[in-house]
């Protein structure tokens, strides 16, 4: 094989990863509610409670580029809902509740009801739209206009 060979190659091969990548970075999150209806207990993520009617769990590491901005966007979002909590877990130091809650990708973000019950999963960057809409949901408010 000659230089200029293997060169395309690698160019190609390049490309391919790249465009890879962009798909699965743009394509769209999906709001996924067939997930088994575990009730978190705070305490095991060192929080005291949960919100009064829903929680917002959201799965970081040090390492996450976008999990700062998510955040940001969480805590917004609990604040515009009464008693929504926004909660945020580092999972850095903590492989433990990345394996029981089956985390593969920083940020996951986890819909609580009051009473603790996962009812939906988010992951990657949620929407604000989809998270305004699933807290009215579960909460019951009428939505934002």
């Amino acid at each position: 094989m000659d230089t200029l060979s293997a060169l395309i190659g690698l160019v190609v091969l390049v490309a391919a990863t790249a465009g890879i990548g962009v798909y699965v970075q743009r394509r769209p999150k999906r709001v996924r509610r067939d997930v088994s209806h575990e009730v978190v207990d705070p305490r095991r993520l060192g929080a005291e409670s949960l919100g009064e009617s829903a929680t917002l769990l959201q799965f970081s590491t040090e390492m996450c580029t976008r999990c700062p901005g998510v955040h940001r966007m969480l805590a917004q979002t609990a604040a515009a809902h009464p008693g929504v909590l926004h909660l945020d877990v580092d999972l850095t130091h903590r492989p433990d509740i990345a394996r029981h809650f089956h985390v593969l990708q920083t940020p996951t973000t986890l819909v609580l009801d009051r009473d603790g019950v996962i009812r939906t999963r988010l992951g990657g960057v949620p929407g604000r739209e989809v998270l305004d809409l699933e807290l009215t949901r579960l909460t019951g408010a009428t939505a934002h206009a």
